[in-house]
């Protein structure tokens, strides 16, 4: 037996003991994270503006939208009736859910 080296024994309690620090450490990371993760998760899913208010907000951002866009067509709203009326519902429908999620 070479005294420099050291023995079975000893290696497996210096393990043992490395691999209840290391399950000590990821505990106490564990208890100091999720209190972190519940605040975000919180603030992250807390109620925002609502339906009722996103479809104001929707309704003005599309009719300005499709004026804009009906404008800039050169035939009016006259020429592209057709489009528009379907385009308005499709981006009503976009901004205010959309919106009502984001915010």
């Amino acid at each position: 037996m070479n005294p420099s080296r050291p023995s079975e024994r000893t290696r497996l309690v210096l393990l043992a003991v490395l691999g209840l620090c290391v399950v000590g450490l990821m505990v106490w990371g564990i208890s100091v994270l999720v209190p972190e993760l519940m605040h975000w998760g919180s603030s992250v899913f807390s109620p925002g503006l609502g339906l009722r208010t996103s479809a104001i907000i929707a309704a003005l951002v599309a009719f300005t939208a499709l004026l804009v866009l009906t404008f800039a067509a050169g035939d009016g709203l006259l020429g592209e009736i057709q489009f528009v009326i379907p385009g308005f519902f499709v981006f009503f429908l976009f901004f205010w859910l959309m919106t009502a999620w984001v915010f």
